[in-house]
């Protein structure tokens, strides 16, 4: 019998449930957690070749902060090829931009000579220290404590430029961006406690899974495990409380096997290439952290695992192979959809031909 949609996501469950139960999967970049890194140096393999973040002349003698930014202000730069960093500024928050300050730590107080006027600029081991130690609460707190740690935010820090260190500047920042797979700093817009918190991949992208149960997105000509085909908010199906996983289930069952159909161009299609709706669900704890957003998508189940799948469904099953091979033949079945003429049946893509 044609395995149910539901009884192949609740095994596949198990293969994308990681070590964190922020959702049925997590999406992570090479660095969940941004590394600390001034603009002045190498960060996540970029390299700013202007002094970027000075706010004037300083005079002789004097440590003028790097930059007047202050907790809630946004911060911009350009990305210049090669990965230099130029046009560091502040913005409007509702202007893109590639970080929020939560806080502002003066590192010159620390209570130490650590820190001190000859003190070299720290590691980055020695920086991501001081981010979770000065940044983790501190950045929560500006959250109002609503933060998904698995979510599309990360919390990062920044440094002066190494100019600006040397003259003698201590200050740091710590915020809120989102990053891109190789860990550096994307455009965003808005506030991050007026977003959706959730890590989701756009429509029509394709993703593969690891050993360690992240999702990486990747061209849907490379070997992938799910195809999505929906972005769906649940924050005005569920207002006024936490929802289980079942209830979501239950919700996103129908939504997603829609979606399905609409992204295939219709449930026969979605019957010929032999595909299964499938779609994550959020754990409390993400959901109460700020995560309302899940995926809808593709898979093919094997024995309990991800097949692996090559080229995208919506080029038919000419395109689409499935560890390797053509799709499996579909039977020939009576049409599903009901004719409002016949009143005809209604039945699931994945129902069994012939029965009722």
């Amino acid at each position: 019998m044609v395995t149910t949609t539901a009884s192949v996501r609740s095994v596949l469950l198990a293969v994308v449930a990681g070590a964190v139960a922020a959702a049925s999967y997590t999406f992570v970049s090479e660095s969940t957690s941004a590394s600390s890194a001034s603009p002045g140096q190498t960060q996540t393999g970029v390299t700013a070749t202007t002094t970027v973040g000075t706010t004037g002349q300083n005079s002789p003698g004097a440590a003028a902060p790097f930059t007047t930014a202050d907790q809630s202000a946004c911060l911009t730069w350009q990305l210049n090829e090669g990965g230099s960093i130029a046009g560091f500024e502040q913005t409007p928050c509702e202007q893109e931009h590639r970080f929020e300050v939560s806080t502002r730590e003066d590192l010159a107080a620390f209570p130490s000579s650590e820190f001190g006027p000859d003190a070299q600029m720290p590691s980055q081991t020695r920086q991501a220290q001081l981010r979770e130690e000065l940044c983790g609460a501190s950045t929560v707190n500006y959250l109002q404590g609503v933060y998904d740690p698995n979510g599309r935010y990360s919390i990062a820090s920044i440094l002066p430029p190494a100019e600006a260190w040397a003259r003698g500047d201590r200050t740091m920042l710590c915020g809120l961006q989102v990053t891109d797979a190789a860990g550096t700093p994307v455009l965003t817009s808005g506030r991050a406690a007026e977003q959706d918190q959730a890590r989701v991949l756009d429509v029509g992208q394709c993703a593969s899974t690891d050993a360690s149960n992240t999702l990486r997105a990747v061209d849907c000509g490379e070997p992938h495990h799910l195809e999505i085909t929906s972005v769906v908010s649940l924050a005005d199906t569920f207002p006024d409380h936490t929802p289980s996983v079942e209830e979501q289930d239950k919700y996103l069952g129908d939504v997603c096997t829609t979606a399905a159909h609409d992204y295939l161009g219709g449930e026969e299609n979605l019957y010929r290439i032999a595909l299964q709706p499938f779609w994550t669900t959020h754990s409390p704890a993400a959901w109460e952290g700020g995560s309302k957003s899940v995926n809808c998508a593709l898979v093919f189940a094997n024995n309990g695992q991800f097949a692996t799948l090559t080229g995208s469904a919506t080029q038919g099953r000419e395109a689409l192979r499935i560890d390797g091979n053509p799709p499996p033949e579909r039977p020939e079945r009576r049409p599903l959809r009901e004719d409002p003429a016949s009143k005809a049946p209604v039945a699931s893509a994945n129902q069994e031909p012939g029965a009722q």
